[in-house]
């Protein structure tokens, strides 16, 4: 902790706390003051929390739908793994932004951040890519109910990486070097690492399941 000591009138020691020290700023520390998580790491898994609820009942619905007759599987465009593999790379950035942070290499901790953002950058424009191949196959929301949940649940997974750019962009202009920068880009890594595994659990349920399958598990089959 910085501190400057500052001597009272009752010659005790007082310290002015520095705006980068532990636990202070607005960003706060992953423990903040006596043991205590900050807001910033609190208010992070609630979210996440809140966002996995909200994506397993998406799921839950595309189960139920796949025992409809219309249900018509669809062939998933090649550019999903290829956005796979982006938000994995920008998920490994963003672990070795954070390890470099909290080691006190901010330089390479910015590199590495900047090449997670750029990865990220890189799945939505992926994305994109691949709802053009599907609409060039004459696959449309209203075609297929497979279709109609494969763009509900890329698009909604779309949009939380969007946002998380948005906060991205603000922990990438910190010039700062202290903690609640450190903490500030665990934070982005945190978020990056709950995506992927987010779009992992997305794209096995896209791509392998099946209602005969579906009804095995539920012993329908």
């Amino acid at each position: 902790m910085n501190a400057d000591p500052m001597t009272a009138g009752s010659g005790a020691g007082v310290f002015r706390v520095s705006p980068d020290s532990p636990g202070s700023g607005a960003g706060g520390d992953a423990m903040h003051g006596h043991g205590q998580r900050a807001p910033g790491s609190t208010g992070l898994w609630v979210f996440m929390g809140v966002v996995a609820a909200l994506f397993t009942l998406f799921l839950a619905a595309y189960v139920m739908r796949m025992d409809s007759p219309d249900w018509h599987r669809i062939a998933l465009p090649w550019q999903v793994w290829l956005s796979t593999g982006l938000l994995a790379m920008a998920s490994v950035a963003m672990a070795v932004a954070s390890r470099a942070a909290t080691a006190g290499r901010m330089a390479r901790a910015r590199g590495a951040l900047r090449l997670g953002g750029l990865g990220a950058l890189a799945f939505v424009g992926s994305q994109l890519w691949g709802w053009a191949a599907l609409y060039a196959a004459h696959v449309v929301p209203a075609s297929n109910p497979a279709g109609s949940f494969f763009y509900l649940l890329t698009a909604m997974h779309g949009l939380h990486m969007i946002g998380g750019l948005v906060a991205f962009a603000f922990v990438a202009f910190d010039r700062g070097s202290g903690m609640r920068t450190q903490v500030r880009i665990g934070l982005c890594a945190r978020y990056w690492h709950f995506l992927l595994g987010v779009w992992i659990v997305l794209l096995a349920a896209l791509a392998w399941l099946t209602p005969e399958l579906v009804n095995y598990i539920c012993g329908r089959g």
